[in-house]
């Protein structure tokens, strides 16, 4: 630790122990609390028992200048709605139709590199051009079969002009029309197979074409490299089509709905609004996580594919309405109850209460506190501490 850390450590540490110290000199100038009288155990709102505290422990008296003193914050408990917002880390993906695989579609060596990484790239264009043997079989049955079309057209003309002039049957012209029906269909499926392969206009190579607008992500393909069909040798990507996978608890997964608005951070401080577009509704096995889909609706620009973002989801599944609203730092544990100090006449008294979600440093206040009450907010902790040496002696 360096001597600035140690001077901030310090310091913290002097701020709380003149906290605890001005409480401890305020309660001294107090007078001495009645003596307790008995009660019975509180109940909880499910109607079990909490642990039993006498009232008089419940209770801390002491004046305005010992709040002071103590640094003990007031406020009244706030009455609004609680987004029960939701931290994930996400990552920024293109959607599945703005990005693409390209692969050799016959195996061959690359004789040609149009594109390199980084380069941008409209639907159609060629990126690289691979020499195969397929390649060349192909394009030799295209060729044939073409030729058996031109043969069988000539020889149903033929035999039509034959069937004309009555010198020829009609048996003979059907058949020559069946024959040239079979080689249309031939020189069909090898048009279909050298579109398929992307066969270029040399006839012995196959052409990578993008099949997206975009720009090359990856390319690992080298010069006079042999590859096998289905090798991937370019990625390509819209930057402009953007979606955020976030990956979410599974008890918290189920609050969320589409449209619920979310924040988003990047690594150097910037927020992005975006919208929730769908949750799968499905925990993954490997990860234990469920999968929330985000879509940015302002300065997505700045995002770009395989960047990590934290994602805080404000689910609408989990919102507190109506309700009451109070500091984390008020909320306290006595026991088995659940506390804030309500202001008193006289100090502040422990008050059970039960809480729902808690959120950007908020609690909400189920029940047991009503909106308006004013209650002890920072170093509340040192009523609680009070409260326990009371009940120990």
């Amino acid at each position: 630790m360096n001597s600035k850390n140690r001077l901030y450590a310090g310091a913290a540490l002097g701020l709380v122990a003149a906290a605890a110290l001005g409480f401890g000199a305020a309660r001294l100038s107090q007078p001495s609390p009645p003596a307790p009288a008995p009660t019975t155990a509180a109940s909880s709102e499910s109607g079990q028992p909490h642990e039993a505290v006498p009232l008089s422990s419940q209770s801390v008296a002491i004046t305005e200048h010992g709040i002071a003193q103590s640094q003990i914050g007031v406020a009244p408990a706030a009455a609004g709605e609680l987004d029960a917002a939701i931290p994930a880390s996400a990552t920024v993906e293109a959607t599945p139709d703005a990005e693409a695989v390209l692969t050799a579609r016959a195996p061959g060596t690359v004789t040609r590199i149009v594109k390199r990484i980084g380069d941008p790239v409209r639907q159609g264009d060629t990126l690289a051009l691979v020499e195969s043997r397929d390649a060349s079989q192909i394009a030799a049955d295209r060729a044939a079969a073409a030729a058996r079309v031109a043969l069988a057209s000539r020889q149903a003309a033929r035999e039509q002009s034959l069937v004309s002039q009555g010198v020829s049957a009609r048996a003979d012209l059907e058949a020559a029309q069946a024959n040239l029906a079979v080689a249309r269909a031939d020189a069909g499926r090898a048009s279909a197979a050298a579109g398929a392969v992307r066969l270029s206009r040399d006839g012995r190579s196959v052409a990578v074409v993008s099949p997206v607008t975009g720009r090359v992500t990856a390319a690992p393909a080298n010069l006079g490299q042999f590859v096998a069909a289905e090798t991937e040798l370019f990625r390509v990507a819209d930057p402009r089509r953007l979606q955020i996978t976030a990956s979410l608890p599974p008890a918290d997964a189920p609050r969320v709905r589409a449209g619920d608005r979310v924040e988003l951070t990047t690594s150097d401080g910037r927020t992005i609004e975006g919208r929730v577009r769908s949750e799968t509704g499905v925990v993954d096995p490997q990860s234990r996580a469920a999968t929330v889909v985000v879509e940015p609706t302002a300065g997505g620009s700045t995002l770009v594919p395989g960047q990590l973002v934290q994602a805080r989801i404000f689910a609408s599944g989990g919102a507190t309405r109506n309700g009451v609203m109070v500091p984390q730092d008020a909320v306290q544990t006595l026991g088995e109850q659940t506390v804030v100090f309500v202001r008193t006449n006289a100090g502040f008294r422990a008050q059970p209460v039960r809480v729902g979600q808690r959120s950007g440093g908020l609690v909400s206040i189920v029940s047991g506190l009503t909106a308006g009450t004013r209650i002890a907010t920072t170093n509340a902790f040192l009523l609680k501490a009070e409260v326990e040496k009371e009940s120990a002696e």
